[in-house]
């Protein structure tokens, strides 16, 4: 079930709140109930065959706590229980992400293993990393052991982060499940935060999606250089308007019943190097793997050869938690290569901002061309027909036109993803008028404007126009 559906927005959601705020208001234990059922329902909804992946990891998770947590009572050394979470939650991962591409893998070089027939579970990379996290909070003294299931299997399978997060550790939110308060004040600001995350997603990045999947569904020896950039850029304006629109949405509804989930983005293309970009994108995979991998390591309080070797592991890691497929590998050895240049060679350390920009902008566009493709030699083609040296033609009338007919929301795009967006942010609050009477109609207005991109997005979803999420396959 998506987010942006008719069946959610009119039905599921309206429904949900209904149950828990009128129904059930003032039982915790019955909200919470409701709350995971109606998860499982959400989960189920599209793909119901996988819903038992999902208990499982519940089940299994909750065991592992226990076994932690008795072991630390006894004060025996935890090395067995955590091996045994991260080994059984990292085999569940594998076997349904990346079992079918190891043995294509091997497959082609030379031997003959059936290939299984594995669909991959929506949303499996985001609750696995959860139900980790629970397993080491509890080990780490970060978090109590969850004695309750049901309380566990909230936390795991909520359904405003469960498919394409973000990633909530569990120390972050261990007393929201029964210590949270809801208040209206809570509730609007989550209104306000899911309208905003459905604007990015109806209202620009679905529109980008449509000019970047012709574009990468196009032989690029037959692509034109302007229109390989056009393709290239409206897929990053997309990816990112896509996902923080999700993490939004996730913020927004997770506020409307009481709990606060950690920031997932921060415009993270007004970035001037790539460190700074990945402490602004998918912020909470980015936290996981420092306080989960990177620091148990030895992060970077070790010598450079090793702090090397750390930010190798974990972005060969973070290459393969995106998805099967050695573009993704690719992808995330290429960002360790930049920031080791950065770290260690000074790479744009001393060029002035608006070169920083720049070169941070269009080293995510190429590594998002990368990310994209379907292989590494269909990436090599399109890298190549950008570059002007692959594609049929210099210059040709269909970028053109794609161009004019997309200029608007590509401006939007541009601005809003970039420095504007922090120019406004900073310096909206301070033109707010002073005055009572002119406060009232800045409110009027803002909530006008909500209520416009409301009106206007739920009407393209009422025409059925194009609708996924790209992070749903991760």
């Amino acid at each position: 079930m998506l987010f942006s559906s008719s069946v959610f927005l009119f039905q599921f959601l309206p429904l949900v709140l209904a149950l828990y705020y009128i129904f059930f208001r003032g039982r915790r234990g019955a909200q919470n109930l409701l709350l995971l059922v109606a998860s499982l329902f959400f989960y189920a909804w599209g793909e119901p065959r996988f819903l038992f992946i999902m208990v499982l990891s519940i089940a299994m998770n909750y065991g592992f706590g226990l076994w932690v947590y008795r072991w630390k009572q006894q004060c025996r050394y935890l090395t067995t229980p955590i091996a045994a979470a991260v080994s059984c939650n990292l085999a569940l991962l594998f076997v349904f992400k990346y079992l079918v591409f190891t043995v294509e893998s091997l497959n082609s070089l030379g031997l003959v293993i059936p290939v299984p027939g594995i669909a991959l579970p929506i949303g499996i990379s985001f609750f696995t990393f959860q139900a980790l996290s629970y397993v080491l909070d509890v080990a780490s003294g970060k978090a109590e052991v969850q004695r309750s299931p049901l309380a566990l299997g909230l936390y795991i399978s909520f359904f405003p982060q469960l498919i394409a997060g973000p990633i909530v550790k569990y120390a972050s939110v261990a007393q929201q499940i029964d210590g949270r308060k809801e208040t209206w004040a809570d509730f609007s600001a989550g209104c306000v935060r899911f309208l905003t995350g459905l604007g990015k997603k109806v209202l620009i990045a679905n529109q980008m999606a449509v000019v970047a999947d012709r574009v990468f569904a196009t032989d690029p020896a037959a692509l034109s250089t302007p229109m390989a950039w056009l393709g290239a850029l409206c897929y990053t304006f997309q990816i990112y308007y896509d996902f923080s629109g999700y993490s939004d949405m996730a913020i927004g509804l997770g506020k409307m019943f009481g709990f606060h989930f950690a920031e997932n983005f921060d415009h993270p293309y007004a970035s001037r190097s790539i460190t700074e970009f990945w402490r602004r994108w998918h912020i909470s995979l980015s936290s996981w793997f420092r306080d989960y991998l990177y620091i148990p390591l030895g992060g970077n309080r070790v010598p450079p050869k090793r702090h090397v070797f750390n930010l190798f592991v974990v972005w060969l890691l973070t290459g393969f938690w995106h998805g099967a497929n050695w573009t993704f590998v690719a992808w995330g050895l290429f960002y360790f290569l930049l920031l080791v240049l950065e770290k260690y060679c000074g790479l744009g350390k001393n060029w002035p901002g608006v070169f920083q920009r720049l070169y941070t902008l269009l080293a995510v566009n190429f590594l998002w061309m990368l990310f994209r493709a379907d292989t590494l030699a269909h990436a090599g083609q399109f890298f190549l027909a950008m570059l002007g040296f692959g594609g049929s033609a210099r210059y040709d009338a269909a970028s053109l036109l794609y161009l004019r007919e997309n200029a608007v929301v590509l401006l939007l795009a541009l601005l809003f993803s970039g420095g504007f967006a922090l120019w406004l942010k900073e310096r909206l609050p301070r033109l707010r008028p002073a005055g009572h009477d002119l406060s009232l109609l800045w409110d009027l207005l803002y909530t006008f404007g909500m209520a416009v991109i409301a009106l206007v997005s739920a009407a393209c979803l009422v025409k059925g126009t194009y609708n996924p999420f790209i992070y749903f396959r991760f």
